[in-house]
C-alpha cells in the first residue's frame, strides 16, 4: 500500500452524520451547491463571516437579560444601590432570575443560604418565597452580619406587599412607600431589637464559620433550597453537610462557579494567589456532577452557577 493511501482516514458514523448536517446547514445559508452539501469555494471567506455574526455577544446577551427582568420591589433596589456604593457584592441580576423561578417552581418553606454578607439575597429570596417560608442565614464576617440584621430589620416589614394580585396597584405603591418610611425609623435600634423580632423573624442570620454552624444545624434533610454564596475556595468543605441537610426533592444552587472564567483556564494560566480557589472550584464542581444523589446541572449564567436537584431514594 502505498504512502499516499495509507494516509487516508476513513470517517466514523458519527463523523459522516455531523458532516451531513453541516452540509445542511451550508445548503440553508446559501454556501453550498443546492443538494450536495459541499461549500462553494468562492464563498469561504462569506462562510466564516457569517458564522461568526451568527455568535450571540455575551455581554449584549447579559445586558438584554437585565433589561427584562422584573425590577423587584423599591426596597430591594435601595438596598442594591447601598450595597454597590460600600462596594458590596451581591447577587447580579441572571442570577437572582436563576433563584427567582425555583422558588416559584419548588415553593420552599425553608431555605439554607451560605453567605449572607449585608442581607440582599435572604431578602430578595423571602420577596418571592411563599408565605411562612422560613429562611436561615450564615455569615462569617461579623461586620457583615450585623449589616444584615440591620437590613432585616429596616426591609423584613415589606414582606407584606409581596402578593400585588392581592390589593391595587395605588395601594403596593403606598405599602411600599410606607415601607422606606418605616426603613429609617427601624435602622436606628435594628441591632437585634424589637423591629428584628416583629419584621426578620423570618430570617434568622448565624455568624460563624459556615463549615463548623452547619455541623450545629441538627435537622437532617431539613431545607427544601439551598443557595450557597460564600467563600469560594470553601464550597468544597461545605458540601458534606450541605447534602445532609438537603431534603430529597431540594433544589441546591451555587453562585460563582466560573470565577470570572478563570476555572475554564489551565492552571498554569491563572494568577498564582488564584490558584488555590481555581483548583478548589474544579474539585467542587466535579464533585457535584460525579455525586450520585444529585442530578446536576451547570449553567454560564452570570458568573456561572450549578443547580443540583437531590434525587428520591438518595
Amino acid at each position: 500500500m502505498s504512502g499516499a493511501s495509507s494516509d487516508r482516514r476513513i470517517p466514523s458514523a458519527d463523523g459522516q452524520e455531523a458532516e451531513l448536517h453541516a452540509g445542511m446547514h451550508r445548503e440553508e445559508a446559501g454556501f453550498a451547491e443546492p443538494g450536495t452539501g459541499l461549500p462553494r469555494q468562492e464563498t469561504g471567506i462569506a462562510e466564516r463571516e457569517h458564522f461568526a455574526e451568527t455568535i450571540v455577544d455575551p455581554q449584549r446577551m447579559e445586558i438584554f437579560i437585565e433589561a427584562m427582568t422584573p425590577p423587584g420591589p423599591d426596597y430591594l433596589r435601595r438596598l442594591e444601590e447601598e450595597a454597590i456604593a460600600d462596594r458590596v457584592p451581591i447577587i447580579r441580576p441572571q442570577t437572582r432570575n436563576l433563584i427567582r423561578f425555583f422558588i416559584k417552581l419548588k415553593k420552599p418553606m425553608r431555605i439554607l443560604e451560605v453567605g449572607t454578607a449585608v442581607g440582599f439575597s435572604a431578602l430578595f429570596m423571602q420577596y418571592y418565597a411563599p408565605a411562612g417560608c422560613r429562611i436561615v442565614t450564615i455569615e462569617k464576617d461579623p461586620a457583615r452580619a450585623a449589616a444584615a440584621r440591620e437590613n432585616i430589620a429596616r426591609f423584613g416589614n415589606c414582606l407584606e406587599a409581596a402578593e400585588p394580585s392581592q390589593a391595587a396597584a395605588g395601594e403596593n405603591i403606598a405599602r411600599f412607600g410606607n415601607c422606606l418610611e418605616a426603613a429609617e425609623d427601624s435602622s436606628r435600634d435594628a441591632a437585634g431589637g424589637e423591629n428584628t423580632a416583629r419584621f426578620g423573624s423570618a430570617i434568622e442570620v448565624l455568624e460563624g464559620d459556615a463549615a463548623e454552624v452547619l455541623r450545629e444545624i441538627r435537622e437532617d434533610a431539613s431545607f427544601d433550597m439551598v443557595f450557597m454564596d460564600a467563600a469560594k475556595g470553601q464550597y468544597i468543605r461545605f458540601l458534606p453537610e450541605v447534602l445532609r441537610l438537603l431534603r430529597a426533592g431540594g433544589i441546591l444552587i451555587t453562585d460563582n462557579i466560573l470565577q470570572e472564567g478563570d476555572v475554564l483556564s489551565s492552571r498554569f494560566a491563572v494568577t498564582r494567589r488564584n490558584r488555590t480557589i481555581h483548583s478548589r472550584m474544579r474539585e467542587y464542581v466535579r464533585a457535584l456532577a460525579e455525586e450520585p444523589s444529585l442530578e446536576t446541572l451547570l449553567l454560564p449564567t452570570g458568573d456561572g452557577a450549578a443547580v443540583c436537584l437531590r434525587q428520591s431514594g438518595t
